[in-house]
């Protein structure tokens, strides 16, 4: 099982990131995990995977913005340990 924490910074708030990166995680597939709004402007994500190629692709779509609106400007990765999740939810 792949787990990792991403931090997204540039235009991802207000326009439609959060439900982006839900959407991605669905049409992908086996992806699970949580994504929300940090105060700071930031959209935080967990997620995690049983295939490294499917976790590959949705961090590299990530980064492209998964919305027409929204644009990373940097996107911090890092492996991480968290409570194991069932589905993908976009929290408050």
């Amino acid at each position: 099982m792949q787990k990792v924490k991403m931090i997204a910074q540039g235009r991802v708030q207000g326009v439609g990131f959060r439900w982006g990166v839900y959407t991605l995680a669905l049409e992908l597939g086996g992806i699970t995990g949580r994504v929300w709004n940090n105060d700071d402007g930031t959209v935080e994500i967990l997620a995690q995977a049983e295939s490294s190629a499917i976790m590959a692709k949705f961090i590299q779509e990530i980064r492209k913005g998964p919305t027409p609106f929204s644009k990373v400007t940097y996107l911090d990765v890092q492996m991480s340990n968290f409570p194991s999740y069932s589905d993908f939810k976009v929290a408050n």
